[in-house]
């Protein structure tokens, strides 16, 4: 179904996977405990075990963790979040999972994982950007993407205020489909270009 949906980018969807993880493994320290909340089938959680020296994730769906289990066996994997331990994290992500939650139900859930954090740590809120055409069609022809409601910016960096994020850093990502694949070295100088297919929001914790 992904794959289906992304079709414009002319990429499979290991490509997204991949560019989240070496997006974050070139802002964090690989001797950071990393949380993958809302691992899903762990195609994240894999490309993060190489990188991280400890991963942890978590998704509510066991039959989900079973397939991730398979995809990454390094990985602390549960399906009960009381599990995840307070304070700990130094980068807590959320990728692509707050539009999948309901409006009322996504401040209650920034705050649990913001207090799964270490002081210091790092919240990564990372969403589909609703300013660009392509990445909304993607979202319109994605079955699995049915009936949600994506975050503005505005709301990603609300949402990290009430959980008590400070230093917020805003990051514009993923630009160029693979044919201008030999364009993508410049990704790091667009970052303040909302023309990006997806934006990054990263707070920390006081």
């Amino acid at each position: 179904m992904h794959r289906g949906s992304i079709s414009a980018s002319q990429e499979e969807p290991e490509y997204f996977h991949r560019y989240k993880a070496e997006w974050l493994a070139s802002h964090f320290s690989r001797t950071e405990p990393v949380l993958d909340f809302g691992a899903g089938v762990g195609s994240l959680t894999r490309e993060l075990t190489p990188r991280f020296d400890e991963v942890h994730g978590y998704d509510p769906s066991s039959e989900s963790l079973e397939l991730a289990r398979e995809r990454a066996p390094s990985a602390y994997l549960v399906h009960d979040r009381s599990k995840l331990r307070e304070g700990y994290y130094g980068v807590a992500i959320l990728a692509n999972v707050l539009h999948h939650v309901p409006v009322e139900e996504r401040a209650e859930l920034m705050e649990f994982v913001a207090s799964r954090l270490r002081p210091g740590g790092s919240l990564v809120l990372w969403e589909h950007n609703p300013l660009n055409p392509l990445t909304r069609r993607a979202v319109r022809d994605c079955p699995f993407d049915e009936g949600v409601t994506l975050l503005w910016p505005r709301e990603m960096r609300k949402l990290q205020r009430k959980a008590g994020m400070k230093k917020l850093r805003r990051d514009w990502v993923v630009f160029f489909p693979a044919t201008l694949s030999k364009l993508r070295f410049m990704e790091s100088s667009l970052r303040l270009c909302p023309l990006g297919a997806q934006c990054v929001v990263v707070g920390v914790r006081p």
